[in-house]
């Protein structure tokens, strides 16, 4: 396995400095599964103006089989991990949370979503030294999640305005 000398480790730190993975629930932002380019779409536009998506920023769309094609058309150049079932978008970006070893490549993660599920592993990261934002509806965070977080935000829109954009 490969280690890194105490000594290295400030200098590789630094080298993280502004590097910020983008994690979204898509399904959570819409309040359900995206049936539609124009949900995917609307969702995306939120998510820009909460956070001002950055170029460098790495981000990973989770969705279902349902959603898939629709958050391609208005993700197209972010990674997808898709996962069916109860909770399929949530265990999708959970995995990516636990496996890929983001405290390592990244100094901030923006989790969008306000599912409990996620908050031991937020919290976990936040322990190692990442700055962990969680982005979420009014009334529709978790307060464990919230807690355990660096900073919480709320969306400004409802989902009740996805139609006006079709």
């Amino acid at each position: 396995m490969f280690s890194v000398p105490l000594a290295q480790e400030p200098q590789i730190h630094n080298q993280l400095r502004g590097r910020r993975l983008v994690l979204v629930d898509i399904e959570n932002v819409v309040g359900g599964a995206v049936h539609t380019a124009e949900e995917a779409l609307w969702a995306r536009q939120e998510v820009e103006s909460m956070i001002g998506l950055q170029e460098l920023d790495q981000v990973i769309v989770g969705t279902s089989h349902i959603g898939l094609f629709s958050a391609f058309a208005a993700w197209p150049t972010s990674r997808l991990v898709v996962r069916s079932g109860e909770n399929g978008a949530d265990l999708a970006l959970l995995e990516v949370m636990e496996s890929e070893n983001i405290h390592q490549r990244f100094e901030e993660l923006v989790l969008i979503s306000g599912d409990g599920i996620f908050t031991e592993e937020v919290s976990r990261l936040g322990g190692l030294g990442v700055e962990v934002t969680v982005v979420g509806h009014n009334d529709g965070v978790s307060k464990r999640l919230s807690m355990a977080a660096s900073e919480t935000l709320n969306f400004t829109s409802v989902i009740a305005q996805i139609g006006d954009v079709a």
